[in-house]
């Protein structure tokens, strides 16, 4: 039994493959990780260091949040891993608005903020999920519920 792990040449080179097969493949993602998510230190300015951190953090939210475990139930599951995915999508749009200078790119971030709110609240009425009434814009600085989702934007918001 095993008689083709005699030691040798074989052997080593049968090592290596199990080495590159199994030890290669994290170390090329986390390359690839480390270069989609530039470090912060990286940055030119403040305001973009500032920006990376906070960016990083919310896809790392995002991230953690979308490892739903299934339940069983294909339409619960869809909407535990969308419902994190909008809501990155909202903290990155709301970074936009910290940060971002471009009006067009701000009227579009704000945009995202308004569409991914209602889209969460759509899917989870579609699961019977109850839904707060009133949910306040994630640009509101009060803890008071909006009225009508109209964005008040704080004046650290605007630019």
């Amino acid at each position: 039994m095993l008689q083709f792990l005699k030691p040798g040449l074989g052997t080593a080179i049968f090592g290596l493959r199990l080495l590159v097969a199994f030890a290669a493949p994290p170390l090329v993602l986390a390359v690839f990780a480390h270069e989609a998510h530039p470090p912060a230190e990286q940055a030119a300015t403040s305001d973009e260091s500032a920006f990376l951190v906070e960016n990083e953090a919310a896809m790392n939210k995002m991230m953690t949040a979308m490892e739903a475990k299934p339940s069983g139930d294909i339409d619960r599951d869809f909407v535990a891993m969308m419902a994190p995915h909008h809501q990155g999508a909202i903290d990155m749009a709301v970074l936009e608005l910290r940060y971002g200078k471009n009006e067009q790119l701000r009227r579009i971030a704000q945009e995202i903020i308004v569409s991914q709110m209602q889209e969460i609240s759509a899917m989870k009425l579609a699961i019977g999920e109850h839904i707060p009434a009133a949910l306040p814009a994630p640009t509101q600085t009060s803890q008071a519920p909006a009225t009508h989702h109209h964005m008040n934007m704080s004046a650290g918001m605007k630019k």
